[in-house]
């Protein structure tokens, strides 16, 4: 974790752990959070397994593999006893592609529980882009590198390659490609090609790739190219002089880069594990993830690449040390992504805007009513800021248009669970309200059709306080009457066409908050909010 968050001053903090199960190797950092934020390493542990061998072969893990994962986590839970971690909100194990595309996935997750005791979360490509940007931008804090350039992030793993575009710091496209050095190994069947063919067989496979991702940021200027991964660092320890400090951004030149690149990928993995003191599974994995850097640092027309000494777990690390994820900066985060898919698909941001705005007044005036969490009202405003963007490909049936870009698009932060609660939220701000023949509503758990109607509800409403698109209603309030809620309006005359549109549109309020909906100029009686 970084050294240079370590305060020496700083009083003994609480010991948690984080486990990484990765294609190859299952990974543990045990670290002290101190009540101040910092990070303070105590303990790094690592074994390799071959669960991506199994996955990307047979689409399943073999029963011998997960007895073996079984065998190293009941190791970890020994050593965090050791440092008196036993409560489970200290510990948080997470699985990525590997055990997350296998058929049997539920069998492994259950195994490890009963013989481990550690409950192990399958995250999503969202998720990894997510703790990888937390890690990342605390690294580039501390630097002072932190600027207005375009910085392009990228991680090879086992399975998949995951790409982080920052743009003035933030992040404005998270994609994941499946390339991964493992998965390539085993698709290409490098293990019975003669070495003089592995190369230029592992340049054709993963060309295809890089023009998908410069196709994809053809609009950006990226003027840095990050680099992170075990199989960087490995390269890392002997192209750069880094000492023990593995934190900090090292440059190394591309020309050197693609020398040693091409050199580890034609050298065989039994070779390998002699020459370079590796295990048979990083050893599998160093050439192809190499070559990839080196071809997407090629196609950016980098002259060199910055590798970076950091890893998920020391984002899982920073998360826990600030207490969550739904933190403003990543609320900020997450609606400056959901602002640049709107103008990707060129929406009318002043309105989506306001209806955003006027959304979290009525979340706000409704939480008795709805007793939804805070993270609730970041996902009515990502609906709200996204509602129209089907206009793009017509004005009719824009809104199921709306849903189905959201629901394939790239939102930074949010899960797909997350994703999909947006995009059938924003479905419904106009038109029909949620009926049994719409099966991308009737197909959610019962417990998230409830929220997307409460929010939907609210999204309905206030839509239609700027149906002229003009955000006239710059300070609104709310006053209860018996079973109605009244909307209090001031320094607005005419509200004929908002009423109208009200009057449209709140059936299915009335029909989830069990109340009347009323527009009604200011007397002085209500509470005004002004969100201008």
């Amino acid at each position: 974790m970084n050294a240079s968050r370590l305060n020496a001053k700083s009083k003994p903090g609480i010991p948690v752990a984080v486990i990484d199960i990765g294609s190859s190797s299952i990974r543990m950092e045990i670290a002290e959070l101190a009540a101040d934020g910092h990070v303070n390493s105590l303990e790094s542990l690592q074994h390799p397994v071959d669960l991506g061998k199994d996955t990307f072969t047979l689409g399943r893990i073999d029963a011998a593999t997960i007895e073996e994962c079984a065998k190293i986590l009941r190791g970890f839970r020994r050593i965090m006893g050791e440092y008196g971690i036993t409560d489970e909100r200290s510990i948080r194990a997470v699985a990525t592609s590997s055990v997350r595309e296998a058929s049997n996935r539920e069998a492994f997750l259950n195994r490890i529980l009963i013989a481990a005791h550690i409950r192990v979360e399958i995250i999503d490509e969202a998720e990894v882009n997510r703790l990888t940007y937390i890690a990342i931008r605390d690294n580039l804090e501390r630097q002072g590198a932190l600027d207005d350039s375009d910085t392009l992030a990228i991680e090879v793993g086992g399975g998949s390659t995951e790409v982080l575009l920052m743009q003035e710091g933030l992040v404005t496209q998270s994609r994941t490609y499946r390339l991964g050095a493992l998965r390539m190994r085993e698709m290409l069947g490098i293990n019975r090609t003669p070495a003089h063919r592995v190369v230029p067989m592992l340049g054709r496979h993963i060309q295809r790739t890089v023009d998908q991702m410069k196709w994809a940021l053809r609009e950006a200027d990226i003027k840095r190219l990050i680099v992170l991964g075990g199989d960087v660092r490995l390269a890392a320890q002997e192209l750069v002089k880094t000492g023990n400090d593995n934190e900090r951004l090292a440059p190394v030149s591309l020309s050197k880069f693609k020398k040693f690149a091409s050199s580890m990928a034609s050298i065989s993995v039994d070779d390998l594990v002699r020459q370079h003191r590796l295990s048979y599974q990083e050893a599998e994995t160093v050439g192809p993830a190499l070559l990839a850097y080196a071809r997407m640092a090629d196609a950016f027309n980098m002259d060199q690449l910055w590798i970076a000494g950091i890893t998920l777990r020391d984002g899982m690390l920073l998360e826990m040390a600030t207490g969550g994820s739904w933190t403003d900066h990543f609320k900020a985060q997450v609606l400056h992504s959901a602002r640049a898919l709107g103008r990707k698909y060129q929406y009318e941001e002043k309105h989506a805007t306001h209806v955003a705005r006027l959304s979290s007044l009525f979340f706000a005036e409704l939480q008795d009513e709805h007793d939804l969490d805070p993270r609730y009202e970041l996902l009515l405003r990502i609906a709200a800021q996204l509602h129209e963007i089907g206009l793009f490909v017509a004005n009719q049936s824009h809104h199921k248009h709306s849903m189905y870009l959201i629901m394939h698009s790239d939102l930074f932060g949010l899960s797909k669970a997350d994703t999909t609660l947006v995009a059938v939220t924003a479905r419904y701000h106009r038109r029909a309200v949620p009926r049994a023949t719409h099966t991308e509503y009737t197909s959610l758990p019962q417990d998230q059709r409830l929220v997307i109607s409460k929010l939907a509800a609210i999204l309905r409403v206030a839509d239609a306080l700027d149906q002229n698109h003009n955000q006239q209603f710059q300070n609104i309030g709310f006053l209860r009457e018996k079973d109605r809620l009244v909307i209090l309006v001031r320094g607005v005359e005419d509200m004929t066409l908002e009423r109208v549109a009200l009057k449209q549109k709140s059936e299915m309020f009335e029909e989830v908050y069990g109340m009347k909906v009323e527009l009604r100029k200011d007397s002085g009686r209500g509470r005004i909010a002004d969100h201008g």
